[in-house]
């Protein structure tokens, strides 16, 4: 038997594909080539009893490898039904779904279908940015957010991180693709020190006596299961995290203009470091949220522009 989730359960035989069963049951079951391996729009995602199927065969195995397909993922004209029960999805529903999934729109990523995953969650703003726009030429604008970005680039990238996205004056980076939960906690710290230590080596170096501007950031960190994937928007694919600990870290960034403090981590990434620093917790309430969120103050206040930087924490 195999159910096709939100559709029908069908009966199957050990000789059909999963493909002729679903068309014989009447499901609309996309299959432009004729069901020969070469569109790949008869492609469903398999949610439970993936060992339940054939293995891959060759025309299969070409088409995955081209296309880049996770595991999870088999073409329903070459793939037969071993034992049952099975469950899936038919990714292409209708001909609107073709062009998400097939053709140069479509991208060749495998993370087209989104997976949940525990990620540690970063987020940067720059303080007071607006002062920095009204007072200086559009030219050095723009000179120093890529000063600064180059910089933090080079930090996050150094500790296996990557950049989803950034805005303007802000940035939005993510940990634990390619390490576990605690090992992208730890990096996820260790690259915001890095980036605030050379936030002041540029200030006291560079835009102090360049620009005459100190500048100030403020980074939040929370960890926790998100939903990951890629949107192609025109020819370029986009990484896409989302989920509620994506708001949490959103919220912590904001809250250390409030706290006086220029990095806040939650408790979950607290409690998940090696040997953090000795530190008292407390409990703030964030827009948004209705819950208190539990963090800590990992960074220092915000200093006047005549102030010496403090001693930062090392983990």
């Amino acid at each position: 038997m195999i159910e096709f989730i939100g559709e029908r359960v069908i009966a199957i035989t050990k000789e059909q594909s999963i493909l002729d069963a679903s068309l014989l049951a009447g499901i609309p079951h996309y299959h432009a080539c004729g069901g020969n391996a070469k569109c790949s729009t008869c492609r469903v995602l398999v949610v439970e009893g993936i060992d339940r199927l054939t293995p891959a065969n060759q025309k299969e195995s070409f088409l995955k490898s081209l296309m880049h397909f996770p595991r999870n993922v088999r073409l329903a004209c070459q793939t037969r039904v071993t034992a049952g029960p099975v469950k899936l999805r038919r990714i292409i529903q209708d001909e609107t779904d073709i062009g998400l999934y097939v053709g140069s729109a479509a991208g060749d990523s495998t993370q087209q279908l989104g997976e949940e995953r525990d990620l540690a969650l970063m987020f940067l703003d720059i303080r007071n940015f607006t002062h920095i726009v009204e007072s200086h030429p559009a030219f050095d604008v723009i000179h120093i957010i890529r000063k600064l970005f180059s910089s933090f680039q080079s930090r996050i990238e150094s500790n296996k991180g990557k950049i989803v996205e950034t805005t303007g004056d802000g940035l939005y980076a993510v940990f634990g693709y390619e390490t576990g939960k605690q090992e992208s906690a730890q990096a996820a710290v260790q690259a915001a020190y890095s980036m605030l230590e050379d936030l002041q080596i540029l200030n006291e170096t560079y835009f102090i006596p360049h620009f005459e501007e100190r500048i100030k950031a403020g980074i939040g960190i929370h960890t926790g299961k998100v939903v990951s994937g890629t949107v192609r928007v025109g020819t370029q694919d986009h990484s896409v995290v989302m989920g509620y600990p994506v708001n949490v870290a959103s919220r912590l960034q904001n809250a250390t203009k409030e706290l006086n403090n220029e990095f806040i981590v939650s408790s979950d990434i607290y409690n998940l470091l090696i040997d953090p620093p000795a530190l008292t917790s407390q409990s703030i309430f964030v827009k948004g949220i209705s819950d208190p969120l539990t963090v800590y103050l990992m960074g220092n206040p915000y200093q006047q522009a005549n102030e010496r930087p403090q001693v930062r924490h090392k983990i």
